[in-house]
């Protein structure tokens, strides 16, 4: 798809995932539509190619830079590309260093939703955003602390693929909780 003139001022006629070569494409990030450019990203061919290579993660080392642009769509895609490779250190220190808007957060990992349900220890749903409590003493592998019986989590964030799981703060540390050991706050 060519790209609008609006959408290539707002970053210079560059790409805004490398900053490295003349954009060229509108890239819509679903599941928006692309009748705003609040909902698109200006990118180059190399990174079009690149965003349906699963190989591609030295490439997307670039997003270090892109992933403090003020476009929430900018943001949202950025994260959903360094998600992939959020088991390896670069990505995950790109992500660990920035606090995004919980909507932008949601709109990035929205591409990994799927139909499955998480549901705490009493049978609630469980949804992106909710709040929990602990019922048990959780032991909190490579750290030195405990997260106590009645620790409130805020702001949880579901694993797309294990229903048993969601991630959570406590004591400013990002920690995968279960489930089972939780209980929604109404």
């Amino acid at each position: 798809m060519s790209i609008s003139q609006a959408l290539k001022d707002r970053n210079s006629n560059l790409c805004e995932l490398c900053n490295a070569e003349n954009a060229t494409h509108e890239y819509t990030v679903s599941p928006k539509n692309d009748e705003s450019i609040a909902n698109q990203v200006a990118v180059c061919d190399t990174c079009l190619k690149a965003i349906d290579d699963k190989e591609a993660g030295f490439h997307w080392r670039c997003l270090e830079g892109s992933i403090w642009n003020p476009e929430p769509s900018v943001q949202a895609l950025s994260y959903r590309l360094l998600h992939q490779y959020k088991e390896e250190a670069w990505a995950e220190n790109i992500i660990s260093s920035v606090d995004l808007d919980e909507d932008t957060i949601q709109w990035a990992l929205s591409a990994y939703e799927v139909s499955a349900v998480h549901k705490d220890a009493f049978g609630n749903v469980l949804e992106n955003g909710d709040n929990v409590v602990l019922t048990q003493g959780l032991n909190v592998k490579g750290t030195s602390f405990t997260a106590q019986k009645g620790t409130v989590v805020k702001r949880i964030k579901l694993v797309h693929d294990n229903t048993d799981h969601i991630e959570g703060k406590v004591n400013e540390q990002v920690i995968v909780i279960l489930t089972k050991y939780t209980k929604k706050l109404l």
